[in-house]
Formats: structure tokens, sequence, C-alpha cells
């Protein structure tokens, strides 16, 4: 596992995942908590948005991931960091703010 997507569309929308995999235009998305690694949810891979840039920490993190705990942990790391100073824009890319906003 090496990226984190947002579910873009469904009742599902703005949840954090990781990618499990991917068959054509279908990703395999586990949030270690209701869809398992072991059974992924399918969805269309243009009902999510891929985040990328993550910070060193997040990918190195990724590359550990072994099993659902691993994957929580992770998912939980990459928000706190995000709720920390950083937003994303519409293209997904990572945007400090100004000190004032935060």
């Amino acid at each position: 596992m090496n990226q984190l997507a947002v579910s873009l569309a469904g009742h599902d929308k703005g949840r954090l995942y990781g990618i499990a995999g991917e068959s054509g235009g279908v990703v395999f998305l586990a949030d270690g908590r209701l869809k398992l690694l072991a059974h992924p949810k399918q969805k269309n891979q243009k009902h999510v948005r891929r985040i990328t840039n993550l910070p060193k920490v997040i990918e190195e993190a990724l590359q550990e991931v072994k099993q659902d705990s691993d994957l929580v942990h992770v998912l939980r790391l990459y928000q706190a960091i995000r709720k920390e100073g950083h937003e994303e824009n519409e293209e997904g890319n990572e945007v400090k703010r100004c000190p004032s906003q935060m």
C-alpha cells in the first residue's frame, strides 16, 4: 500500500481510505475498521481523489502496513498532520495556511 484517497461520491463521500489495490478502472479501498484489508471496498476510480504529495512520515508508514491496525494508525496520523496546519485545495495539493488563519 502506498497511496491514500478520499471518496468523492456515494454514502461514504469524504471518507479517507488507503488504496489496497487496483484493477482496470476499479480501486480497492480499505480503512482498517469498516472495510478491512482482507475485504476492501470496490469503487470506480473516477469516484475517488488520490492524495498526492504525502508527508514523508506517511509515505514511510504506508510501506509498513501489514494489518488493519497499522492502516488505522496511518490514517489517524495523516488526519492529525492535516489538522495541524495543512489543508488541500480542490486539486488535492497540500497548501499551508497563513498563521493568521490557524
